[in-house]
């Protein structure tokens, strides 16, 4: 099935040696939540509303986000009335659609499940996977039992971005919802990589330094010595400036652009 779905490629695109960066996305939610008619949205722009709700796949499609190509990866899941058998994707997923349908109250009870499953396993995994809340059918906004102020409070209860989109009418809305997800991944990366130090430097002139000059002993004369400083201009020798280590975070705005020279205190800079 993944043929029927994935989008034709050609070799001509890039070298082979050059492959592109994956992104892995596991769309989770209960049954009728739509989780399929998303899958096939986002890859055909078509709308089919008969599945088997018992076939899991796992699709790929070449994507360009903001001006970057990617290997996309979905995983339309199939798991019954809740989380089950949760290993086969929360090792192998790097983003999660959690899904529910705006006119069916139970699915989202059961995406309250999910998002608990995805917290416990955050909390005991070294990498943070990003967690986008859906809410599908919006199309069918009279029967809805949902607000949107429920699906609102319910991801920023566990942390993750909300969007409410209609797999029936609107590609657009669907293709932002994956790509959005891609974007978040992006910028986890980012925010892993390791954080290179600053080092802050300031010339320093040398302090005089007081030097005894012993006098030779001629014609029976005592010896005698006397101190000397070393530096002819006399000037008052400037005070050690006191600086803090400072971690400078651009925004995102600032990252797709070279940053201004940052001045800390008087002396010292930032490159």
């Amino acid at each position: 099935m993944s043929s029927m779905f994935g989008k034709p490629r050609t070799s001509s695109e890039r070298p082979p040696q050059s492959p592109l960066p994956e992104c892995n996305v596991a769309i989770l939610g209960c049954r009728g939540a739509g989780k399929s008619a998303l899958t096939v949205k986002f890859l055909t722009k078509r709308f089919i509303s008969e599945y088997d709700p018992n076939l899991e796949d796992t699709y790929s499609s070449e994507e360009l986000v903001d001006q970057q190509p990617v290997l996309l990866k979905v995983m339309d899941t199939a798991d019954q009335d809740g989380p089950g058998n949760c290993e086969r994707y929360l090792c192998w997923a790097s983003a999660f659609l959690v899904v529910y349908s705006i006119d069916n109250r139970k699915s989202f009870e059961g995406c309250q499940r999910y998002l608990e499953v995805l917290a416990l396993h955050g909390r005991g995994c070294q990498r943070r996977c990003p967690v986008l809340l859906l809410g599908n059918k919006l199309d069918m906004e009279q029967y809805r039992q949902v607000p949107s102020a429920e699906g609102m409070s319910l991801a920023s209860r566990f942390g993750c971005l909300f969007h409410e989109v209609s797999a029936c009418q609107d590609f657009s809305r669907v293709q932002h919802v994956f790509h959005e997800a891609v974007r978040e991944v992006r910028r986890q990366a980012e925010w892993n990589l390791p954080v290179r130090p600053l080092f802050i430097s300031e010339e320093h002139p040398c302090p005089a330094v007081a030097t005894p000059v012993v006098l030779p002993t001629h014609h029976s004369l005592a010896t005698c010595s006397f101190n000397t400083l070393s530096t002819v201009n006399y000037k008052e020798i400037p005070s050690v400036a006191q600086a803090k280590l400072v971690t400078v975070k651009s925004s995102r705005a600032q990252s797709k652009r070279k940053a201004p020279t940052l001045t800390l205190l008087k002396g010292f800079k930032i490159f």
